[in-house]
């Protein structure tokens, strides 16, 4: 994309917050082009000069979009995972968003319209992914700089199991509307990372 003016740069996110607003509110299949320029209150022309691939473009950009709000959520807990109450704030962080989003996933809704093996699809969800374990992993090195973590337990695969107990929960809740399994999958990996239980190098 080229660089855009401080003005071009507005006008873009304002319309690209818009259609990201517009989709939690409605859903992709309810969202239009029309519904996103009444709302953001730009003209047609403005909308395809940004995006000029029209509603697939922008869909992709959404789903960037709500990939980076994932992380910011959880910050600055995610940024701060220094000590066993740190871990439990950004826990409470993470079940406190999920029960907030409830059981529409934006993320999801918009990548299984775009199609979830597409390459711009896939590449928004790997690179959300590759993001939030290397975040994970950075809390579990510093815990065992400090000694609070065995060193043997590899802090990659750590945080992919994490991951992995996150999405797991978010699956059940999205279908049930509760968080009991989200918390439970977080509380039993934070316990056996406490106790040192998990893989090692």
């Amino acid at each position: 994309m080229p660089t855009l003016t401080r003005k071009g740069a507005a006008t873009r996110q304002r319309i690209l917050e818009g259609a990201a607003t517009h989709i939690r509110e409605y859903g992709v299949a309810a969202t239009t082009l029309d519904d996103v320029l009444a709302r953001t209150t730009t003209s047609k022309s403005q909308l395809f000069h940004y995006f000029p691939g029209g509603r697939e473009e922008l869909l992709l950009a959404v789903a960037r979009f709500e990939a980076d709000r994932v992380i910011e959520d959880q910050r600055p807990q995610l940024d701060e995972l220094t000590s066993w109450p740190a871990w439990r704030a950004w826990r409470d962080k993470v079940v406190e968003r999920y029960r907030r989003q409830g059981g529409l996933c934006p993320l999801n809704a918009v990548t299984s319209h775009l199609g979830d093996g597409s390459p711009g699809t896939r590449a928004v969800v790997t690179g959300l992914m590759r993001r939030w374990q290397s975040e994970i992993a950075n809390g579990v090195r510093h815990m065992q700089g400090v000694g609070e973590i065995d060193p043997a337990v590899d802090p990659d695969r750590a945080a992919a199991a994490l991951l992995a107990c996150i999405q797991g929960g978010v699956l059940i809740q999205m279908s049930t509307g509760e968080t009991t399994h989200l918390e439970a999958a977080l509380d039993m990996g934070i316990a056996s990372l406490r106790a040192g239980a998990f893989p090692t190098t």
